[in-house]
């Protein structure tokens, strides 16, 4: 799907020819995996939650994403470089949740539409929830989370700022608690991200091994975003990545222990080391599928 032009719905982003025979295979969100964005698993924009704040008081995150969504056809087409995305924090405990069944949502009724209808019930089942853990308290939680992601602006300039385009992560949520039913509205030009050059097929078994634990989920959502094999990440990216708001030893006993949590279930080996007074993680190896080593 290199012409962005062509992708009119997540359905067209997530179907790719491969194969000898030039095949169309199409990734399918499961409930055992998601198909994401690079972007957004490197850009941080789901993010452990603040320790000991109100969900009211999580504060905003501001993203320059220029560089990582430049290739987007909007961007390259209209010429714009300067590229932001802001809005409400987003957590990796409700809002990945949120976000994942989203996606799964649009895979399975989007194939005509970007605007789509189901049962909330089954909203909710495609986050991962328990049926029996589905009732108001549930509803109300699953609101306030799409409208922290309904609040992610995605802005667009271009470089003397005379031009520009304004969208949301998610344009609409609704939803009908007589008829039980939830509306999602998505932007046909950020579907762009899902094609197959953009995207990463996340395995969820790590997520949920790791209940409660958000600096360790959300390291592993980024490193499961870089190339395969041998990877070096510096404590500083790592720091940026979580964008705790603790103070740095704080966060440095955050990601070592997150790192230790994401090598205790399976994911990865590592080693901590450190080269001209600054410290870095050599990923040895990685296992999505928690597999032993051999």
């Amino acid at each position: 799907m290199g012409n962005g032009n062509q992708i009119k719905t997540i359905s067209d982003a997530l179907s790719f020819v491969g194969g000898e025979e030039g095949k169309t295979y199409t990734l399918t969100p499961t409930a055992n995996r998601t198909v994401q964005p690079i972007a957004l698993m490197r850009l941080g924009v789901f993010v452990p939650s603040a320790k000991n704040k109100p969900i009211s008081g999580r504060g905003n995150s501001n993203i320059d994403a220029s560089e990582d969504l430049r290739e987007l056809e909007i961007a390259k087409a209209e010429g714009y470089t300067n590229i932001n995305i802001r809005g409400s924090r987003l957590d990796m405990s409700t809002d990945f949740k949120t976000w994942i069944g989203a996606i799964r949502a649009f895979s399975k009724y989007g194939d005509h539409s970007n605007r789509i209808e189901l049962p909330f019930t089954e909203f909710a089942k495609l986050t991962g929830i328990a049926v029996d853990d589905i009732n108001q308290r549930a509803r109300d939680r699953f609101f306030a989370s799409l409208s922290r992601i309904a609040s992610i602006v995605i802005s667009f300039k271009n470089k003397d700022g005379s031009k520009g385009t304004i969208t949301h992560l998610l344009q609409s949520a609704t939803f009908d608690i007589e008829r039980d039913v939830i509306s999602l509205e998505g932007d046909s030009r950020l579907w762009e991200l899902y094609a197959f050059d953009h995207k990463v097929l996340l395995q969820l078994k790590a997520i949920q091994a790791l209940p409660r634990k958000e600096s360790a989920q959300a390291l592993y959502v980024y490193i499961e975003s870089m190339p395969n094999g041998f990877i070096q990440i510096s404590l500083e990216r790592l720091r940026e990545r979580l964008n705790l708001t603790s103070s740095i030893s704080a966060q440095n006993l955050a990601v070592r222990n997150a790192m230790k949590e994401l090598q205790k279930i399976g994911y990865l080996t590592y080693s901590e080391v450190k080269k001209d007074g600054v410290v870095y993680f050599q990923i040895h190896s990685r296992r999505p599928e928690l597999l032993p080593a051999d």
